[in-house]
C-alpha cells in the first residue's frame, strides 16, 4: 500500500472515531432521541410514539419535564434531558447557499472536507430563474441531510436572508435576494421550499429560516449601529415593501422558522414586538414552526438598548411576545427567575417550547436513528457530486450581468486571439468567490484559471488587495501587459474587507485606487477591454460605462466555487448571458445626499429625498433594476390581454355615487378577477440562450403608489430563431393592488400600464 492511501485510511479511520466518539453509545444515554430499537423502554412515552400527531407527542414530552427542563430548551443550545433519553440539540446551522460552517452546528471533517457553493444570493436572484432557486435548495438540503447523517451538522439551517436590499451601501446586500419585493418573495419561498423539501407537509428535510425580520437593512453606518438603530418605519412601506418576502416565507414557502431581529421598529425591539411576532406570523400568517432571536437579540435589547429595566423583564416580554427560541444563553439565564417574580407565566414558556419540539418532530429528531428514517441513505457519497458542482457553474452563468458591449467585442473568440491579460485584485481570488456566510467549498476555479484553461494569459493583479491603496498599487507591470495582449480582462471590485456583515459602506466609488487601476491600463491596452466587476453591492462606474476604451462590462456578484469557470464560460460565449440586475446601480450624488438611516422608500419633494429602488427612485441612475444585456436579440409580441376589467361592487356601494380613485379589497371584490396576458418571445439572433421576460405595471398616481412595479417574471430558453409563447395570470387584487398611507390594500381605479420590453398595454380598471 503506498505512502497516499495509507494517509487516506488512517484520515479515514480517525475520522470515524472521532465521529463515534461524539456519539459515544451508553446504555442509559442513547445516541438517538426515541432509538426504541436500542432501548425498547422508550416505546411507553408518548412523545416517542410516531403513530401520534405531532401535536399530541410534543403536548406529552412537555407535560414530563421539569420547569428548569423546560428553560433549557429556550436556548440553541438545547440541554440533554438523560432521564429521558433525550441528547443535547444545536440548532444554530446555516446555509445561505450551501452548507456553512458558521454556526456551532455544522462542521467540516476528512469525511465531509467541504460542501457545494453556490454564488452568493445576490447573483444567484439575478437569474430571475424561480426554478433555480428551488433546485440549489433541494442540492443543499441533500448536502446537509448526508452531513447530518454522519454527526456533522444540525437539523435547523437559519437561511435565507430575504431582507430588502433597500440602500446600495448595505454591508449584508449581497446575502438578499435584491430590492424588489416580488423576486425576494419568489426566491424565499423557493429556496425554502427546496430547502424543506418534503412530500409530506407535516414533514422536514431540514428546516429553513427566514430573517432578519423585520426592516433590518443597516449594519454599521455612520454611528448607526444594527444593534440599537430604531427604525422608524411608515405603515405603507412597512406593508409593501419590507413584510412581502417574510409573508411569502410563511405563507407559500410554509417555513419552519422566522427570525426576528436585533433593531428596533418604531421604537420597539422587533423580538418584543407581540404584534410582529404574535400577531402578524403566528396569527395573520399562521406561522407552522418556531420563531427565534437573532443571536444575543434579547441580551442586546436589555444591555445595549436598555428597552427594559431587568434582565428578567427582558425574558419575560419577549416570550410573551412570541419569541420561541433565543440563539444565546439569555433566556436560559433569566426565565426561571421571571416566572418565580410573577413577570411571566409558565404556560408561556410551555408554549414556545411546544412550537420547538413540534418542529424536531417534523424533522424525525425524536424517532430514533436518522440512517434507518427518509433521507437516512444519504451520506459523505452525496456531497460535492459531479452534479452538484455543475449546477453551482450552472447558477452562476445564469446569473452574471453582461452591462455593456460596444462592437460587440464580447464573446471573445478563442482562436481569433493569442494571448490574454488578466488583470487586477479579484482576477485570481478564491475565498472571495464565495461571499460571507461560506462553507469549505468542494474546491475553488479562479477567473485566472477559468481563462487560461482556454487561451494563454499573462497574469498582473494591479493592486496587492482590493482596497488598492497608495502604497499596493502596480500599475507599469498592470500596464505593460495590457499593452502586450490581444485582449485585457480586468477583474476588480469588492470583498469582505469592504462590505459585509457589520459593515456598510459609506462611498459607491470602486475602493482605493482601483479606478485609476482600470483607467491607465485600459488607455494602454493594445486589444479590447472587458470589466468584471466583483462584488455584492453595486458601484458608480459611470466612468466605464461612458469610456471609449473600455468594451464591455460584466458584474459577477460573488460567483461561488466554480466563478471563474463561469466567467470563462460567458466571455468565451460558450453561453450567452442571461442575468439582469436584482437592484439599482446608484451615483455616488446619493450616497452623498441621502442618509442610510432615512428608511422613507418613497421621495419627497418637499426635503429633496429621492426615493429608493426602482419603483420610487426619482434620480439619476448608473444602472437600473433589471438591466442587462445578452448575445442575441429578443423581441415581444402582445397576443391577448384585456384592455378593460370592472370590478363588481355591491348595490349602494359609495363608489357609485362618489368618484373613487380606489376600491378596498375587502367585501368579497376579488373573486374572478384574473386574467392572462399572452406573448410571443422571439430569439431574432443566431445565438442559443436563456432570456428573462418581465411583466411592470405602471399604477394610476394615487396612494404614492410606485412608479412601476414587477408583477411577474419569466425565464425561457430560445434557440437561434426561436419562438416561445409565455402566459402571465394576473389576480387583480393580488398583482394590481396597492397598500395605502395607512398600510390597507386597495385596488387603484383607473389606468394601469403593462410593460414587456419595449411594448407598454393600457388596461383599465373601473367599477
Amino acid at each position: 500500500m503506498g505512502e497516499k492511501s495509507i494517509l487516506f485510511w488512517l484520515i479515514l479511520e480517525l475520522s470515524l472515531l472521532s465521529f463515534l466518539g461524539s456519539r459515544c453509545v451508553l446504555a442509559q444515554n442513547p445516541i438517538f432521541a426515541c432509538d426504541v430499537a436500542s432501548n425498547p423502554d422508550l416505546g411507553s412515552l408518548g412523545f416517542c410514539n410516531t403513530s401520534l400527531s405531532v401535536a399530541s407527542r410534543a403536548e406529552d414530552l412537555v407535560k414530563r419535564l421539569t420547569l428548569q427542563e423546560k428553560v433549557g430548551f429556550l436556548v440553541n443550545k438545547a440541554a440533554a434531558v438523560s432521564r429521558l433519553g433525550i441528547p443535547s440539540y444545536e440548532w444554530w446551522s446555516e446555509a445561505l447557499h450551501g452548507v456553512s460552517y458558521v454556526g456551532p452546528g455544522t462542521k467540516f471533517s476528512p469525511l465531509v472536507p467541504g460542501a457545494t457553493s453556490f454564488p452568493q444570493v445576490i447573483l444567484t436572484a439575478a437569474s430571475f430563474n424561480a426554478s433555480l432557486f428551488k433546485a440549489i435548495g433541494k442540492v443543499v438540503s441533500n448536502e446537509a441531510r448526508a452531513m447530518h447523517n454522519v454527526g456533522l451538522a444540525g437539523l435547523t439551517f437559519w437561511s435565507p436572508n430575504v431582507n430588502i436590499f433597500r440602500d446600495p451601501r448595505w454591508g449584508r446586500g449581497q446575502e438578499t435576494p435584491g430590492e424588489d419585493p416580488l423576486l425576494a418573495s419568489t426566491y424565499a419561498a423557493g429556496y425554502v421550499r427546496g430547502l424543506q423539501d418534503a412530500d409530506d407537509p407535516e414533514k422536514l428535510k431540514v428546516a429553513a429560516c427566514c430573517k432578519h425580520y423585520t426592516a433590518y437593512d443597516l449594519d454599521n453606518w455612520k454611528g448607526f449601529q444594527r444593534f440599537t438603530f430604531n427604525a422608524v418605519v411608515t405603515k405603507q412601506d412597512m406593508d409593501d415593501t419590507f413584510q412581502p418576502p417574510f409573508k411569502s416565507c410563511v405563507i407559500d414557502g410554509n417555513v419552519a422558522s422566522v427570525m426576528c431581529s436585533y433593531n428596533q421598529v418604531n421604537g420597539v425591539p422587533s423580538c418584543a414586538d407581540p404584534g410582529l411576532l404574535s400577531g402578524t406570523i403566528r396569527g395573520d400568517w399562521n406561522l407552522n414552526g418556531y420563531i427565534v432571536s437573532d443571536c444575543d437579540s434579547v441580551d442586546v435589547l436589555y444591555n445595549s438598548q436598555h428597552y427594559t429595566k431587568t434582565p428578567e423583564d427582558a425574558a419575560a416580554i419577549t416570550i410573551s411576545a412570541g419569541l420561541d427560541l433565543d440563539c444565546g444563553n439569555f433566556l436560559g439565564q433569566h426565565t426561571l427567575a421571571a416566572i418565580q417574580g410573577g413577570k411571566l407565566n409558565e404556560s408561556a414558556v410551555d408554549k414556545a417550547i411546544t412550537n420547538n419540539f413540534v418542529v424536531l418532530m417534523r424533522l424525525g429528531f425524536f424517532d430514533g436513528d436518522p440512517r434507518k428514517l427518509p433521507y437516512g441513505g444519504l451520506g459523505p457519497k452525496d456531497v460535492c457530486t459531479k452534479e452538484n458542482q455543475e449546477l453551482a457553474r450552472e447558477a452562476a452563468r445564469q446569473g452574471i450581468v453582461l452591462l455593456k458591449n460596444n462592437h460587440n467585442a464580447l464573446p471573445v473568440h478563442p482562436t481569433s486571439i493569442k494571448s490574454m491579460a488578466v488583470i487586477g485584485p479579484n482576477a485570481n481570488v478564491t475565498k472571495t468567490m464565495i461571499g460571507n456566510y461560506e462553507g469549505t467549498p468542494c474546491n475553488y476555479v479562479t477567473p485566472l484559471q477559468g481563462l487560461t484553461a482556454i487561451v494563454n494569459t499573462v497574469y498582473q493583479p494591479g493592486c496587492t488587495n482590493v482596497a488598492c491603496a497608495g502604497n499596493s498599487l502596480q500599475l507599469d507591470p498592470a500596464k505593460q501587459a495590457a499593452a502586450q495582449a490581444d485582449v485585457t480582462v480586468l477583474v476588480v471590485g469588492a470583498d469582505q474587507s469592504i462590505e459585509r456583515e457589520g459593515l456598510d459602506r459609506v462611498s459607491l466609488l470602486l475602493p482605493g485606487q482601483q479606478t485609476t487601476l482600470i483607467t491607465e491600463v485600459a488607455k494602454a491596452s493594445k486589444g479590447p477591454v472587458i470589466l468584471v466587476i466583483m462584488s455584492g453591492g453595486p458601484f458608480d462606474i459611470s466612468f466605464a460605462k461612458s469610456s471609449d476604451s473600455i468594451s464591455s462590462i460584466l458584474w459577477v456578484g460573488y460567483p461561488g466555487e466554480a466563478g471563474g469557470a463561469a466567467i470563462a464560460d460567458i466571455i468565451f460565449g460558450s453561453y450567452s448571458p442571461s442575468g439582469r440586475l436584482p437592484v439599482t446601480w446608484y451615483p455616488q450624488s446619493f450616497a452623498d445626499n441621502v442618509s442610510m438611516a432615512d428608511m422613507h422608500m418613497r421621495p419627497n419633494p418637499s426635503t429633496g429625498f429621492p426615493g429608493r429602488t426602482y419603483r420610487f427612485y426619482t434620480g439619476d441612475t448608473v444602472y437600473t433594476f433589471g438591466d442587462g444585456l445578452s448575445y442575441t436579440e429578443h423581441t415581444h409580441h402582445l397576443v391577448q390581454a384585456p384592455k378593460l376589467v370592472s370590478i363588481p361592487l355591491e348595490a349602494g356601494h359609495t363608489c357609485y355615487s362618489e368618484k373613487c380613485k380606489s376600491v378596498d379589497l375587502a367585501g368579497g371584490h376579488c373573486e374572478n378577477l384574473a386574467f392572462d396576458i399572452h406573448l410571443r418571445v422571439k430569439n431574432s439572433g443566431s445565438m442559443p440562450g436563456s432570456h428573462t421576460v418581465f411583466l411592470f405595471s405602471s399604477p394610476p398616481s394615487v396612494h404614492n403608489a410606485p412608479r412601476k412595479h414587477l408583477l411577474g417574471f419569466e425565464k425561457v430558453f430560445l434557440g437561434p430563431k426561436g419562438e416561445s409563447n409565455v402566459v402571465f395570470k394576473v389576480d387583480v387584487c393580488r398583482d394590481l393592488s396597492l397598500v395605502d398611507e395607512l398600510g390597507n390594500r386597495k385596488v387603484a381605479l383607473g389606468s394601469h400600464i403593462l410593460h414587456v420590453g419595449n411594448l407598454k398595454h393600457s388596461l383599465t380598471l373601473r367599477i
